[in-house]
């Protein structure tokens, strides 16, 4: 078989031979690329050996005639710590499974405007008509809110430092492996419209002690907590009265009916209060406005019940002003 090539490339693996002249497989290396020749004058971005930084991927490779890059394999640049940011240009068409997972100093991914296939939006990666959420980069930080309208979640594969994440109502499905290492994510709440949650979804976050569910159970993908060969995380989910489907267990981990209640209102030492009640050692979040007809809620107070379910407020705020409104919610 002879193989015509003007440029000099690295043959990363060799070619397999079926008969005499058949190329099964062949990946090459350019520019600190790794790609599969598809065969076509296309070509699939597998890996990546370069410098890191800020990384634009191109969109062609140097041969005869060249070839066009229309895709980024499953993992490419999957736990690339040198990574900064990655820009993605125009011609690609495919991007497989958790790209740039686990890539703890990536602070965004952005797409080239001519793009028809993906898009960008504050750094992280959507298809198309950003209906879905591909990958969020692993540096992001803070609270991240997800934009009206995705419904539904690749994967926030690796983001160490996401402490949490607002869900809209648009999202009705979580993807496997979603949220599979954010370490920092302390919790999360799950909108009535997710009707399925993927495997191992929220695997290895240690910290997340509670999920709170807005709606009916969903579809359970298997272990999304965990699983017992490694042991589950410690999280409790909580799920709303008149919600159905709930058991005292959801995929392994123990459920809890969150009906927090204030009680015994009244105004002691100056200040006005209440007691609260509700499922033993959750955190209850106290909100305040003035105006129900144009409410904006504040937080006014973090308070953590006993093992008993209680615990008091007091608002030494509430003489300035003339009328004043409280709720209830969770962290």
């Amino acid at each position: 078989m002879l193989i015509m090539k003007t440029r000099i490339q690295k043959l990363l693996v060799g070619a397999a031979l079926v008969g005499a002249a058949t190329l099964v497989q062949a990946q090459y290396q350019s520019q600190g690329f790794n790609y599969n020749n598809n065969g076509d004058n296309t070509c699939t971005i597998t890996g990546y050996t370069g410098p890191g930084g800020a990384v634009t991927i191109p969109n062609s490779i140097p041969w005869t005639p060249p070839l066009r890059v229309v895709g980024i394999g499953n993992q490419a640049f999957y736990g690339n710590s040198s990574l900064t940011s990655i820009a993605i240009p125009d011609s690609v068409t495919s991007i497989g499974n958790d790209p740039f997972g686990a890539c703890g100093n990536l602070t965004a991914i952005t797409v080239d405007a001519a793009n028809s296939f993906f898009s960008s939006v504050d750094g992280v990666l959507f298809y198309g008509n950003q209906s879905i959420l591909v990958q969020c980069p692993g540096g992001k930080t803070g609270n991240y809110v997800i934009p009206a309208g995705v419904t539904n979640i690749g994967g926030f594969d690796g983001c160490f430092n996401l402490t949490g994440v607002t869900i809209p109502d648009s999202v009705t499905s979580i993807g496997d492996g979603s949220f599979f290492g954010c370490t920092s994510l302390t919790s999360v709440t799950i909108p009535a419209s997710v009707t399925r949650i993927g495997f191992h979804a929220f695997v290895y976050c240690p910290i997340m002690g509670a999920t709170y569910f807005l709606g009916n159970a969903p579809g359970d993908g298997g272990f999304v907590f965990g699983d017992p060969r490694r042991g589950y995380d410690p999280v409790i989910v909580y799920y709303l009265p008149g919600a159905t489907g709930w058991g005292p267990f959801f995929s392994g981990v123990p459920t809890k009916l969150w009906n927090p209640q204030a009680s015994a209102l009244g105004v002691t030492g100056g200040h006005f209060g209440f007691n609260i009640t509700g499922p033993s050692y959750t955190v209850i979040v106290v909100e305040a406005c003035t105006n129900l007809a144009q409410p904006v809620w504040l937080p006014v107070s973090t308070n953590a019940l006993d093992g008993s379910g209680a615990s008091s407020f007091s608002d030494p705020q509430w003489t300035n002003y003339p009328a004043r409104f409280y709720r209830l919610r969770s962290p």
